[in-house]
């Protein structure tokens, strides 16, 4: 199955698209979109969009993955935050993919296996996950965390109707 793990940002937004093939992930490909802080909050959202929209047609994964947003001190930064998120949400979802929503603890335990882990510790352990990859930059490298978090996600909801399935089977 290939995924694709998006980490928003207004100023810069990480994509990563990964396939799980059993219990093994390939890297297949990271980026980042940024953003021209001197346009419009509008015209801002629209270049997240249309670079999304790009990744997505080109790598065509089959689900989406993206971090749910932490809420900052400061609220208008939240607020611009949220904005750049719900178009991370949007655009897999009008290419049709199902999107899943990970709180960045939970990408970090499932990545490196403690859900206050830094992002040192989540870039080492990406690297190690899938040997060779270079990352576009610490978001790109973010996004495939998320990627790799809902892989092992899929793969725990699998094999848990594969055994429901079989114990009702019985």
């Amino acid at each position: 199955m290939r995924l694709i793990g998006i980490d928003p940002g207004l100023k810069t937004t990480g994509w990563g698209v990964i396939e799980a093939q059993g219990n093994r992930l390939v890297h297949v490909a990271n980026g980042r979109v940024t953003s021209d802080a001197a346009a419009t909050m509008a015209e801002r959202l629209v270049q997240i969009h249309d670079g999304l929209v790009a990744a997505i047609e080109r790598w065509k994964p089959e689900e989406a993955a993206v971090e749910e947003t932490f809420v900052n001190v400061n609220p208008a930064s939240t607020l611009k935050l949220g904005q750049a998120r719900g178009v991370a949400l949007l655009v897999p979802a009008r290419c049709g993919l199902p999107v899943a929503e990970y709180a960045a603890n939970a990408v970090k335990k499932a990545v490196v296996g403690a859900g206050h882990a830094d992002k040192a510790q989540v870039q080492m352990m990406v690297r190690r996950l899938m040997p060779g990859v270079t990352f576009a930059g610490p978001d790109a490298a973010d996004a495939l965390a998320i990627a790799i978090c809902h892989a092992h996600h899929a793969a725990s909801r699998a094999a848990w109707t594969r055994g429901t399935v079989m114990a009702g089977a019985r």
